[in-house]
């Protein structure tokens, strides 16, 4: 029997390295969407100590793992919806999908301000987590079937750029006005602008999947079974997810503990000065690193074939010794040591997830980006949120994020393995199932 995908194989696209008709206003929108997502996140990391003096009793010996399951609740939510949205993102309207996630999710955050109990504000934190899961998979498949591979690194890196930035407005926004109108405020404020940008979305019109890919064809077409598994098969996506998952890992932690730990065990200043100064190091060096990274991987694929992972590791490996040196180094010369962690972490952003568009078949390219979500958060930020709280209350917080230092070695290891890959994987990425290679892992003999 033939492959679902076999049907179109007829017409092939021609393939240019010009943006399709439309590709900027839909990455300006995506992007500003994308900032929303983070600001939205990141909200609840900056207001975290008012939130738990108002729900827990100053001497609770749980209260830190109590808050840090506010995190993993909102990221459990998200790894289990994210595959059904990917399956969905792949046979209609993405951007219907991506319109709906964005009124939820900010209906969601609006809630979590009127939450009297603490389970109450948990369920919420819930619901935010699926309605950014419907979102997750569908907007960077969008953006790679409106951009060529060539400059899909660069593309995916002004994408992400919002990352650090609505990531930074969350701590700045979230702290300033709980220090004035209190912490419901915080959450109150987001909702108007995401229900703005979700409306904007269902006039927006889909891309054809597939027509910036060399060797794919026009899409319309159902994947099937064996479609989904060629992605188990192909070493660059499973060790970039693998990577990713460390990097999150240390990303989730770091970000939802720093306040905490700067405030209350560094004495660095109150709430609200150092949501400030630590949201302003985010946006200035993760702007410019994700941008940078993006443009390095770029300007080396002609010369390195697998430029996009060892931009990715060279970048997370450098980080390592500024978030041990952050622990031990006197302010101000501390902040200075997580401006070079932050930017050397943001530096893998473009060329990792460029990765997952590039060596995925359209077909099946918003359920791989659904289950990269759903790995990476599994074992990253669903994780260390907890866990790190844990570590932190009872051993050290200098342990603490040690631990998170070599989760980060582990993250550049993977990447430098999955550069030798990437070349092969890239050009199968277009192909049907059968006509791939079965694996391109070694393999290795049982026996002579």
């Amino acid at each position: 029997m033939s492959s679902p995908l076999q049907t179109v194989q007829e017409t092939p696209l021609q393939n240019t390295p010009a943006p399709a008709p439309g590709a900027r206003l839909s990455l300006t929108l995506l992007l500003s969407i994308n900032m929303f997502n983070y600001l939205d996140r990141y909200v609840l990391a900056a207001i975290e100590p008012a939130v738990q003096k108002d729900f827990f009793a100053p001497d609770d010996p749980k209260a830190e793992f109590w808050m840090g399951t506010l995190a993993t609740a909102f990221i459990v939510s998200y790894l289990v919806m994210a595959p059904i949205f990917g399956w969905l993102a792949d046979r209609m309207s993405r951007w219907v999908l991506v319109g709906i996630s964005v009124i939820l999710w900010s209906l969601a955050t609006g809630a979590s301000g009127l939450a009297g109990f603490f389970t109450m504000l948990l369920i919420t934190r819930l619901f935010v987590g699926v309605g950014e899961a419907g979102y997750g998979p569908s907007a960077p498949t969008i953006i790679s079937d409106l951009y060529p591979v060539s400059r899909r690194g660069s593309v995916l890196a002004w994408f992400y750029a919002a990352i650090p930035v609505g990531s930074a407005l969350g701590y700045v926004i979230g702290g300033v006005i709980a220090k004035h109108f209190g912490w419901r405020a915080a959450f109150y404020a987001v909702v108007p602008p995401g229900l703005l940008l979700g409306t904007f979305c269902f006039f927006m019109k889909d891309p054809p999947r597939g027509q910036n890919d060399p060797g794919a064809h026009p899409s319309g077409r159902k994947a099937g079974l064996k479609d989904y598994l060629v992605l188990l098969k192909t070493p660059s996506y499973v060790l970039d997810t693998l990577g990713m998952a460390a990097m999150t890992f240390a990303i989730g932690g770091i970000s939802f503990w720093i306040p905490k730990y700067f405030v209350d065990h560094r004495h660095a200043g109150d709430l609200a000065q150092v949501n400030t100064t630590f949201g302003g190091i985010v946006v200035v060096a993760g702007l410019l690193a994700t941008l940078a990274g993006g443009w390095a991987g770029d300007k080396l694929r002609a010369k390195m074939p697998g430029s996009y992972f060892i931009v990715s590791a060279v970048g997370i490996l450098m980080a390592c010794p500024f978030v041990i040196a952050m622990l031990y180094a006197p302010f101000p010369w501390a902040w200075v040591m997580v401006f070079i962690a932050v930017f050397c972490l943001f530096f893998n952003t473009g060329p990792s997830n460029a990765i997952l568009a590039n060596v995925t078949h359209p077909s099946v390219r918003a359920t791989a980006f659904a289950v990269n979500i759903c790995a990476i958060h599994i074992l990253g930020d669903a994780a260390s949120p907890p866990l790190l709280g844990a570590i932190g209350g009872r051993v050290s917080w200098n342990a603490a994020f040690i631990v998170v230092a070599g989760v980060m070695v582990l993250a550049g290891v993977l990447w430098f393995v999955g550069a030798k890959y990437l070349q092969a994987d890239t050009e199968h990425a277009g192909r049907l199932p059968e006509d791939r290679p079965n694996s391109g892992f070694p393999v290795i003999p049982l026996s002579k």
